[in-house]
C-alpha cells in the first residue's frame, strides 16, 4: 500500500511507448508524479544510477527506490495504488493478462479482439496499456515510412480497438501529440539512415 507522503518520479522520454505505458497507468490511478525527460543519447547520472543494468528508460522512482522495465513498473503501480485496478483480481485471470502483455510486446493477434472493446474485456486494463505500442507508435511509424503493417482491411478489430482507446481521456492525455511525434519519428528515421551510410 502506498504511503501518505510520497515522491513519485518517472524517468522517461516523451516519445517512448514504454514511458507512455507508465504514464497511462499513473494517470489512470490518479497518482501525482514528476516526469523527468531523459536524453537517451546522453544518459543522465540519475538514469545510470537508477538503472545500472540496462541503463534504459523508463524508471519509476517511488520514494527514491528505482523500479525499471515497463511491465514490472505497471505491476508495481497496480499493487501499490489499489484504486482503478489494471490487473484482474482473480489469480488465473491475472496470469492470463500477464501472458498477453508479454505476448503483445512481441506481437498482437487480431482474433484476440473479436467481440471485445478492449484486450482485457469491457474496460481498459493491463494488456491494453502495454499494447499502446501497436496502437500509436507502430501506426504512426507506418505513416512516416509509407508502408502499412497493420492495414485496416486485414486488421479491422485492431483499428476498432484503437478507436476505443482514443475515446478514453487518460489515453488522449498520455499519448504524444501526433504532429510532434511524427516529426520525432521522421528525425529518428533520418538519423538511422545516416548511421547506416
Amino acid at each position: 500500500m502506498a504511503e501518505r507522503s510520497e515522491e513519485v518520479k518517472l524517468l522517461g522520454m516523451w516519445a517512448s511507448p514504454f514511458s507512455r505505458r507508465v504514464e497511462i497507468a499513473l494517470t489512470l490511478k490518479g497518482v501525482p508524479y514528476e516526469f523527468s525527460e531523459q536524453d537517451i543519447a546522453n544518459k543522465s547520472p540519475l538514469l545510470l544510477q537508477s538503472n545500472p543494468v540496462h541503463k534504459m528508460i523508463p524508471v519509476l522512482l517511488h520514494n527514491g527506490k528505482p523500479i525499471s522495465e515497463s511491465l514490472v513498473i505497471l505491476e508495481y503501480i497496480d499493487e501499490t495504488w489499489q484504486n482503478n485496478p489494471i490487473l484482474p483480481q482473480d489469480p488465473y485471470d491475472r496470469a492470463i493478462a500477464r501472458f498477453w502483455a508479454r505476448f503483445v510486446d512481441e506481437q498482437l493477434m487480431e482474433k484476440e479482439l473479436v467481440g471485445k472493446d478492449f484486450l482485457g474485456g469491457e474496460s481498459l486494463g493491463f494488456v491494453d496499456i502495454v499494447a499502446t505500442l501497436v496502437a500509436f507508435w507502430l501506426m504512426r511509424t507506418e505513416e512516416v515510412v509509407g508502408v502499412k503493417v497493420v492495414p485496416v482491411e486485414m486488421f479491422p478489430e485492431i483499428h476498432r480497438w484503437v478507436k476505443n482507446l482514443l475515446d478514453i481521456d487518460v489515453i488522449k492525455k498520455c499519448i504524444p501529440p501526433e504532429d510532434e511525434h511524427l516529426n520525432y519519428i521522421r528525425a529518428r528515421m533520418d538519423s538511422l539512415k545516416l548511421k547506416s551510410v
